[in-house]
């Protein structure tokens, strides 16, 4: 039994929710949304989106909570969007951008400069004294996550004195040094 799977999902003021064949679109106003979907039934009916599994066999089982979450990131995308902010941590960790290309210096030889999707709004926060912030926002939590995880991959923080890319509020495992 999918806990998950079986609760409906509330569809917000200026949220609309179709579904066609195998694909499902969501429209709101950041944006439109469309996912294909298999072996999972979606009906839309007074203001609720309900995902129901027509067996109990392994494969619409393991769908029934996917589909279920997937669709509820798209209403809840398209509704009030998806932020992900990254901290540069280190001496001389500079970013930068102008429209949608984001430049950030993080010890390398070269500035990395890189192009980042349109759906994908960036912005850099640089406060003296403090850390920059590079904040990603969209309708698509796939998409932020992903051009997020690739920004930290560039320099993913070290256990030793967390330099790096992280995301705020994360945590790092950090290691003692040499013991003499």
């Amino acid at each position: 039994m999918s806990r998950i799977g079986n609760n409906p999902i509330a569809i917000p003021d200026g949220v609309t929710v179709n579904v066609n064949d195998n694909i499902i679109t969501v429209k709101g106003k950041l944006g439109e949304l469309s996912q294909e979907f298999s072996e999972v039934e979606i009906k839309v009916e007074d203001g609720n989106v309900s995902i129901a599994r027509p067996s109990d066999s392994k494969p619409h089982r393991a769908k029934h909570g996917l589909y279920r979450s997937l669709v509820n990131n798209m209403v809840k995308g398209v509704a009030t969007g998806w932020t992900k902010e990254l901290e540069l941590v280190g001496v001389g960790y500079r970013a930068s951008n102008q429209g949608q290309k984001l430049d950030i210096a993080i010890g390398f030889s070269h500035n990395i400069v890189m192009e980042v999707a349109p759906e994908v709004k960036v912005e850099t926060i640089s406060e003296k004294g403090k850390n920059p912030i590079v904040k990603l926002t969209s309708h698509d939590k796939q998409l932020v996550g992903q051009v997020a995880a690739k920004i930290r991959g560039f320099r993913k923080p070290e256990p030793y004195k967390g330099k790096g890319i992280k995301f705020v509020g994360e945590q790092l495992r950090r290691k003692a040094g040499k013991s003499a």
